[in-house]
This record gives C-alpha cells, sequence and structure tokens, in this order.
C-alpha cells in the first residue's frame, strides 16, 4: 500500500533549493530524545543546509505547544499526541494544521513507581493489580500532556494490567523535569515520563521502574519534528533543510559508541537537560537497571536513527495516537484516520530529504506491530480498533486534566 499520492510535493521556490528562511527558533524539552535536534544545531549539522537553529528550551508541554501555534517557534521536538491533538482541535487550543516532518526517535519512556510503593511490596504488575483493587487508595499517576505520548502508554500498559486508568486511578499534568520533585513530595503515587528523568529517580533512591515504553510496544513511534501547516507551505525549502539537518544529526549519533556518548555528555549541559551523566548515558547506550537489582541491555533502547527507520513518518503511526484519543473519549466520533494523517505525516518532504542524503526509506507508509496486550496495529482498521479493547471510555468523553 503506497499514500504518497495524497500528500503531494512541494513545489521549490523558483526551481531553487535553497531556504527561504535561514534563521529558525526551534523549541525542546530537557528530554535525552532531544539529542538529535540538540546535535544539529550545536555540531555543525545546519550550516551545510544553509541554516542556523536557535535553540529555545521549554518547561512545558503546553507552553510550547502555544508558542508553536502562534508562530514563536518555528518548529520542535515534540509529542506525537500534541501535533495530533492540535490539528483536530482537541489539544487545549483552537484546531490548527500541523506537520510531522519527521520521527525523532522510537522507544524509552518508563513507568515508575514511589519508593513508598516499593516498600509495601508493590514492585510488579501483578502486585500494582491488586494493590488498586484491595487497598481502598486511589492512587495519582502523573504523565505529561493530556494527549501525549506518556498518557498513552500509561493508559495503555494499565489497562493491559487491569487497571482503567480513568476509573481505578487518579491521572494528572506534570512537566517533565518537574517529575521528581512530585514524586518526592508524595503529591504522586508514579508517573510515566521520558529520560532523564526515570533513571533519575533511580539515582536518587526514588523508586524503581516498573515498565518501560518499549515493553508495551517494542520501537514505538515518539517524539517528532513538528510545526505548523503554514510553516511548511510558507517555508518548503527551509522545511527540507530542517528535516535533512536533524537527519544528518541523528545519523551521526548512532555512528558509533563514542558519538552516543559524546552525545551524553553534550546534553547534560546547564542550557539542555541540565542533569547528571550518569542518569542520561547509560540508557542512552541501552544499559538499564530498574532500581530492584535487575540490569539488562535493552535491545529496544532508545532509536534516535536506525538506519532512517526511527525518522520516517509512517501514516499507522499517527494514525495509532487518534485511535487511543478515540479510545478514551477525547475524540466523540472517529475521524477519517486516513486522510487526518495524510495531511499531517509529511511523507513527500521526508522522502525528499531523506533521498538526497542516502538514507533508506520503507517502501510502504504502515508498519504492523505487535503491543504489550498482544493485539496487531497495522493502520488496516482504526475504528474497529479503537473499539476493540476491553477497556476504553467512548461513551462519554471524560474531562481531560489541565494543561500545566
Amino acid at each position: 500500500m503506497n499514500n504518497d499520492t495524497l500528500t503531494p510535493p512541494l513545489a521549490w521556490v523558483n526551481g531553487s533549493d535553497a531556504p527561504e528562511k535561514h534563521s529558525l527558533n526551534i523549541g525542546f524539552m530537557a528530554l535525552s530524545d532531544c539529542a538529535s535536534v540538540v546535535v544539529a544545531a550545536t555540531q555543525g549539522f545546519a550550516q551545510p543546509y544553509g541554516l542556523s537553529l536557535n535553540l529555545k528550551r521549554q518547561s512545558s508541554w503546553a507552553g510550547l505547544r502555544d508558542k508553536l501555534v502562534s508562530g514563536e517557534l518555528d518548529a520542535a521536538h515534540c509529542l506525537y499526541g500534541l501535533v495530533y491533538a492540535v490539528h483536530l482541535g482537541i489539544g487545549g487550543t483552537s484546531a490548527t494544521a500541523m506537520s510531522v516532518l519527521m520521527g525523532l526517535n522510537q522507544n524509552a519512556q518508563g513507568i515508575n513507581l514511589s519508593s513508598a510503593l516499593q516498600r509495601q511490596g508493590v514492585t510488579r504488575p501483578e502486585a500494582l493489580e491488586r494493590f488498586v483493587h484491595q487497598s481502598g487508595t486511589k492512587l495519582t499517576f502523573a504523565q505529561t500532556f493530556p494527549t501525549g505520548t506518556h498518557a498513552m502508554w500509561l493508559y495503555y500498559w494499565l489497562a493491559s494490567q487491569g487497571i482503567h486508568p480513568l476509573d481505578d486511578v487518579n491521572s494528572v499534568v506534570v512537566p517533565p523535569a518537574q517529575m521528581l520533585a512530585h514524586l518526592q513530595a508524595g503529591r504522586i503515587d508514579g508517573f510515566c515520563v521520558g529520560e532523564p528523568w526515570s533513571a533519575d529517580a533511580i539515582e536518587q533512591g526514588q523508586g524503581f521502574t516498573l515498565a518501560t515504553s518499549q515493553s508495551i510496544w517494542p520501537d514505538h513511534p515518539e517524539k517528532v519534528l513538528a510545526g505548523t501547516r503554514a510553516f511548511v507551505e510558507q517555508y518548503p525549502n527551509t522545511a527540507r533543510a530542517l528535516i535533512q539537518s536533524v537527519l544528518a544529526a541523528s545519523r551521526f549519533i548512532e555512528q558509533s559508541l563514542e558519538n552516543r556518548r559524546s552525545t551524553a555528555q553534550l546534553l547534560s549541559g546547564k542550557a539542555y537537560l541540565d542533569s547528571p551523566l550518569n542518569s542520561i548515558e547509560p540508557r542512552l547506550l541501552g544499559h538499564y537497571h530498574d532500581g530492584l537489582g535487575n540490569h539488562w541491555h535493552d535491545p529496544h533502547a532508545l532509536r534516535l536513527h536506525a538506519h532512517g527507520r526511527a525518522n520516517f513518518p509512517f501514516l499507522s503511526d499517527g494514525m495509532w495516537f487518534m485511535t487511543q484519543f478515540r479510545r478514551w473519549g477525547l475524540l466523540r466520533e472517529d475521524p477519517d484516520y486516513l486522510d487526518v494523517a495524510s495531511q499531517v505525516q509529511q511523507l513527500a518532504l521526508y522522502r525528499d530529504a531523506a533521498t538526497d542524503l542516502g538514507v533508506p526509506c520503507p517502501e510502504q507508509n504502515m508498519r504492523r506491530s505487535q503491543l504489550i496486550d498482544g493485539t496487531y496495529w497495522d493502520g488496516s482498521d482504526p475504528a474497529g480498533y479503537a473499539r476493540s479493547f476491553a477497556f476504553h471510555a467512548l461513551a462519554e468523553t471524560p474531562a481531560a486534566p489541565a494543561c500545566r
């Protein structure tokens, strides 16, 4: 199945590939998966494409969203689900046509529980399920944005363990870098967040990692390089050059262990993650320990390139997030899943940029994956897929947690 015709290629201005806009403001959050954006901006990967990337660290996803929509940011390291929510008008602002330029990474998010639960022996999924249903205490879990990837991983994982994420527990929104403070203060019992904050909690003796997002869906889509559709239409050459800059940086990071280590060192700086190297580097290299004495090398750790597989904006990846919005009542009706994804995913633009760099692209715009509960997702029947789960909220639209 090939759907390139649904996203027509954009004409280059005056027959030239030169960027129309040379200086770009690029938003990012203090997370390990911003790596390729930071490397592109600071290590000379943008200049060959005629760009200067001005990095703008943001304190919350809601703030990043607002600046992206307003045009204060030209593009950003962004939650997949945030892009689709804004496009559909369920992201806390009026609907704005959005674009996914490329994927930035797969995997590498974590679900952690508190030290208090650890002391009570709640250290396995079945123990958490028993505690939730037998203790009479309603636990509070934090995620980072109501329609973001972390909310969707948390909800999906809880449901797969027999815990209804909207009925059996409380869900609140906390910006990534504030998770540990909320956990230490006892305001939350657990969280789902990107690295390094999951590893950092363990390093500071604040609980343990109960599950990784890659255990929910190996090689799942995560952050994307996003902009508004208006940005892409007004500056198509610039958008293409931006993809090439970040794609080249992504490829560089994964060329060697030395490059990964130097990237971890760069990210630890105050301007970026401002976090200890020992909270960043191990999981960037795939070395995990969960705070319970278990150590392993994860075959599905953070992937920033994977020979282009982590960067290709599959239509089915965007569609999956919409099925979860529908599942949990964030969408009252089924959208035209394929049509919306074909509007948002800039497939033709990405293919052109990747081909120019010699980065391989898959022939198909969909991919098939098996998730933790045994279900398969391939994009073929999104409406049916959204209705296939035992735990859902299709009958009503719950009030989403407030964005902070």
